[in-house]
This record gives structure tokens, sequence and C-alpha cells, in this order.
């Protein structure tokens, strides 16, 4: 099927790449019900009814969202669920994201055993790393997730491979 072919059977893809990732954010508000913030598997649960490109963009939405306010190691503090976890990994891979994935697993491999046992007293994430004598690898990881995300203003590595994607599999998106 050519691109002519995709654009008539898809109309979204008519649209510019502004308008069309207006129109996926307007498709997930309306399939992707839930609170990505819940401990209880229910957010990710709903993912899995999703077409995979549309299910990858729910579950990378998030982080997108710490990379913007905090970080990559801090996104587990909110966002740690397992199920949202390994559905925010796949989604990168799927999305062709795969240098961030990498940053996201050795994020998880060094934030959800912390996390883990953390304790009321124990407070933030950062203070933990930091009472670890962590918080050099967590700059790391962080650093270099912000490096690739890097793009410009107003800009973001992880909204574009989901305009890029749905171009390159709009039946992974849009199809019923």
């Amino acid at each position: 099927m050519g691109e002519t072919d995709n654009k008539r059977e898809w109309p979204a893809l008519q649209k510019d790449d502004a308008e069309l990732q207006k129109e996926l954010f307007s498709l997930l508000t309306s399939r992707v019900p839930g609170n990505p913030y819940s401990s209880d598997g229910s957010f990710a649960k709903n993912l899995e009814a999703l077409r995979p490109g549309l299910k990858a963009m729910a579950a990378t939405h998030w982080l997108d969202i710490s990379l913007t306010l905090d970080s990559m190691t801090w996104h587990f503090g909110n966002f740690g669920e397992p199920g949202l976890v390994a559905a925010t990994e796949a989604g990168l891979t799927e999305l062709g994201l795969d240098e961030l994935a990498s940053c996201f697993r050795e994020a998880k491999e060094l934030m959800v055993p912390l996390l883990y046992q953390r304790t009321e007293a124990d407070g933030d994430s950062d203070e933990i790393l930091e009472r670890r004598g962590l918080d050099w690898k967590a700059k790391e990881i962080n650093d270099r997730a912000w490096d690739l995300d890097d793009l410009s203003p107003k800009k973001s590595l992880i909204y574009d491979a989901w305009v890029r994607y749905a171009r390159l599999h709009p039946e992974n998106v849009f199809g019923t």
C-alpha cells in the first residue's frame, strides 16, 4: 500500500505533523481510560486492548511528561507500577526509540528495587539516591535521556516519534 493509499484510508495522515499530533492526543483521550498514577495495574490493563502503536503512545506519554517536568529516574516514583513500566519500555521499542529505551531500562534497574523497599521515612527518590550514594548514577542516566530529548523548545523526541510512527504504521494506530 502506497502513501497515497494510506492517506485515503486514514484521513488523519493528510494533516501536517502538528495537526496529526493533536489528532493522536484526541484519539488517546477518547480511548485510554484510567489513572496512570494508580498502583493496582488497572491503567496498564486498559492499554492491553489498544492497537500496538496506540498502546505505545499511551504508555510513553507519561514518560514524556516526566522528562519535561523532572527526570527519567523520577518517573518511577509516580509511574512505577510494573505493568505500566513494562508497557512503557515496550512502547519505546515499538516507536523505534531504542536509545531512550536503553536509558529507561537502566533507570528501571536502578530505581525499581530502591522504590520497592522505600518506606515513608525514606523521602523522595532523590533523597533515597543521595543516601545510597547513587545520585551520580541517576544523574548520568538522566543526562543521557535529556540529551536525546533535547531537540529544541516545544519539541519532543517521544511525540515526534508518535507522528513518524503513525505515518509509517497507520494500521497500528488508527485501525479498528
